[in-house]
């Protein structure tokens, strides 16, 4: 029976590591979506600073040097604009580098950013026919067959004890 149930456990772990390979694709299709978007508005900015004779840092100055409060504000969000497009496009490109263990380490970005979470909304589980997907799918059955099968040694551990069934480790005196 508890070899039956930690196989249980190991099936239910694994299907569920199996389908973080496609969550984490989904998360590099959305992370790749809004980098493009944001690259059109930095682009037209520059664009516009350019027509002007200004650079990007120029222009960001002079919003901010403005006396209209408007003006000034649409120059913050402006910076903010360009400072998460600096670091998502750094993320995609980190992100389209790392190897099936690297986007582990990539976890916290998965769900705890703006994008992760609206692909965590979306998500819709995938059969698993990549190489990825079958690592995970394994990585996963070992180590909820483990889990499950240790709990369950722990919690019947002193039923077993009370009928006298703890099995004796013998050293083989070779």
């Amino acid at each position: 029976m508890r070899r039956t149930l930690a196989a249980l456990g190991g099936l239910g772990l694994a299907l569920a590591c199996s389908q973080f390979p496609e969550y984490a694709q989904q998360y590099e299709q959305r992370l790749g979506g809004a980098v493009d978007e944001l690259k059109i508005l930095v682009a037209d900015f520059d664009a516009d600073a350019a027509k002007f004779g200004l650079n990007r840092h120029d222009a960001l100055q002079r919003y901010n040097s403005s006396h209209d409060q408007f003006i000034v504000a649409r120059g913050r969000s402006m910076q903010v604009t360009l400072d998460r497009y600096a670091r998502l496009s750094a993320d995609l490109v980190d992100l389209q580098g790392a190897g099936p263990l690297q986007r582990l380490y990539h976890l916290n970005d998965y769900f705890d950013s703006e994008i992760g979470a609206r692909a965590l909304a979306a998500y819709k589980p995938a059969v698993p026919v990549t190489a990825e997907g079958f690592m995970w799918a394994i990585g996963g059955f070992l180590i909820g067959y483990l889990l499950v099968s240790v709990v369950l040694g722990f919690v019947t551990l002193p039923f077993r004890w009370r009928r006298g069934r703890v099995p004796h480790r013998r050293v083989p005196m070779w």
